[in-house]
């Protein structure tokens, strides 16, 4: 490893706020391990349970610093069809630069501006945004995935009562067209 890289193991902390006064002009390691408790802090409304390794690296830089996040890991979801439990396997690298500017604020998803005299960086709600925003809005279990494919090539077609009562009123028999003639 070169020699302006300086690793930090964190661990399983409680607080997931890295303090960036006083790091110097390199790059900064950091390694956290996900489990339970970390759902149950930052929110567990999307997920509750969950093991992921999480290695974040702090760039400093005189007018930013650049934040990468590797995370690695499964979370453990329940089937909205099948109401079975699975685990749904993430591999992600996400960064984010935080900017120094006049007040903070949010830019975009990957630009965030601080000031110079914030003392930390809340990484543990970045990482939990991450992770919650991986998880697919329709949660299958792997052993239903096949059976969606399947159904979702065929073509559903949905009407209202009126226009399917036009089209009924259309295709009538001819016969019935007659006796409704003589019925004049």
């Amino acid at each position: 490893m070169p020699a302006h890289f300086k690793t930090l193991w964190v661990g399983r902390l409680k607080d997931f706020s890295v303090n960036i006064i006083g790091f110097s002009k390199k790059v900064h390691l950091f390694h956290f391990e996900l489990k339970d408790d970390f759902f149950e802090r930052y929110g567990k409304e999307v997920l509750s349970r969950g093991d992921f390794d999480v290695q974040v690296s702090l760039d400093m830089r005189e007018t930013f610093i650049e934040v990468d996040f590797k995370i690695s890991g499964h979370a453990e979801l329940i089937c909205d069809r099948s109401l079975k439990p699975f685990e749904h396997t993430l591999n992600l690298d996400r960064k984010v630069i935080f900017k120094y500017g006049e007040e903070p604020q949010e830019i975009s998803d990957e630009i965030v501006i601080i000031t110079r005299d914030q003392d930390h960086i809340d990484v543990g709600q970045f990482m939990y945004e991450f992770i919650v925003l991986s998880i697919p809005i329709k949660k299958l279990h792997p052993d239903l995935r096949h059976v969606d494919e399947d159904e979702s090539n065929e073509k559903i077609v949905y009407t209202t009562s009126t226009e399917k009562e036009e089209k009924e009123e259309e295709e009538v028999d001819p016969r019935w067209e007659k006796l409704k003639k003589l019925k004049k």
